[in-house]
């Protein structure tokens, strides 16, 4: 009926549906937590680098624009006049002037093309309180008062999100929504409240400027791809103080082809390696039951092994399909259907980041060292004049 081979593979994936089950119970508790209530609503400034126009881009600078928090400021970043995305960041600094500024990046500093727009940004905040919020999200009511309230806690250095993606119209879009509702938010409020391990999400983090300057500045990770990731660490371990976890943020991802939800990933899976190790790497595979259930499938391809292997790929689904329902409205049975499809472009993307060191980001050909450390692929790099001033839009 089963050989060594294929018991091993099928225990393996029963065992990867155990942790999957666990992280759907502290995903329920989590969302199940009253929020932190502010006494005081401290002034906010929200850094928000634009590269390109994302899905439905100009909803969600207006969405950001017009949050209902009584005193904040939003900052729009571009590299340069000529990104695609300045026209609509102009749009929305006329719309709402007393409230958004345009800035342009001057200097490139490092090799993080994002975190080089911060340090510009950040220069330019007005505000004690800075919020690095991705172009692409959207947030819930009570965001801001949300970071205010945690921020009012002298112990905690960092504030935070899990992400829940939105909006599908195309399979790439699928593929991506589903595995950050039924992968990466679980997996982030998992880590956290079942192991104590800090996965600080960059598409949302916010921080008083008094513990950014303790650590360097943005400039301390201006060379590091998973920049989140190392200011989580250096929260910890020099500040001393801890990462809270708010509230699910929106993601919104509408008509990415499949070419870019497999790139993403395979990016992504370079990432994971070099931040957590190998030994940590090769053990997420347990997260995917559907894969190694497959491969089991595959060693002992019986009808006893078939019913196994359908078996693991319907209580995946059913646990995905749980993950949507309590971060969004759902998915479709269509959707749904997509899961084995999105686990095994996952997989090979894992096996990928076995063997790969570079990464596409932004334009960029970069070799990803240990820590996410970056270097160039083309050797010396022009940095520009990091200190010169600002221009403002």
């Amino acid at each position: 009926m089963f050989d060594a081979i294929s018991l091993t593979l099928f225990a393996a994936a029963a065992t990867g549906l155990t942790i999957l089950a666990l992280q759907l119970v502290t995903l329920r508790l989590h969302l199940r937590r009253p929020p932190k209530r502010m006494t005081s609503a401290r002034p906010i400034s929200i850094l928000k680098p634009l590269c390109g126009v994302d899905d439905d881009l100009e909803n969600n600078l207006e969405h950001f624009a017009t949050l209902d928090y009584p005193s904040y400021e939003l900052l729009l970043g571009v590299r340069s006049p000529s990104d695609p995305a300045y026209p609509l960041a102009l749009a929305c600094a006329s719309r709402h002037p007393e409230r958004v500024r345009v800035i342009v990046q001057r200097g490139e500093p490092g090799l993080n093309p994002k975190v080089n727009q911060l340090i510009t940004l950040e220069r330019e905040a007005r505000f004690g309180i800075v919020v690095v919020s991705d172009s692409n999200v959207r947030v819930r009511p009570g965001y801001l008062d949300e970071i205010a309230a945690n921020l009012e806690d002298p112990t905690v250095g960092l504030v935070t999100h899990p992400i829940a993606g939105v909006g599908e119209q195309r399979l790439g879009s699928l593929l991506d929504n589903l595995h950050l509702v039924t992968h990466c938010a679980p997996g982030t409020i998992s880590a956290k409240l079942l192991a104590g391990r800090d996965i600080v999400v960059g598409k949302s983090m916010a921080m008083r400027r008094i513990d950014v300057a303790r650590l360097g500045g943005f400039a301390s990770v201006k060379d590091v791809l998973a920049e989140d990731y190392v200011l989580g660490l250096a929260v910890g371990r020099k500040l001393r103080k801890s990462v809270s976890l708010g509230a699910p943020i929106e993601n919104v991802s509408e008509r990415r082809p499949l070419s870019h939800f497999v790139s993403r990933y395979h990016r992504w899976s370079v990432l994971q390696r070099k931040m957590v190790g190998l030994p940590a790497y090769l053990a997420q595979l347990l997260l995917n039951p559907i894969v190694l259930a497959l491969l089991g499938l595959a060693a002992a391809p019986n009808t006893t092994s078939l019913l196994v292997f359908a078996g693991i790929c319907a209580t995946k689904i059913m646990i995905d399909a749980t993950c949507g329902l309590l971060l969004r409205d759902g998915f479709r049975l269509l959707g749904l259907a997509a899961i084995p499809l999105k686990d095994v472009i996952v997989a090979w993307a894992w096996l990928v980041g076995l063997v790969r060191d570079t990464v596409e980001w932004r334009g960029n050909r970069l070799v990803v060292l240990e820590g996410t450390r970056l270097a160039s692929s083309e050797g010396e790099v022009d940095f520009g004049d990091a200190q010169a001033e600002p221009e403002v839009a």
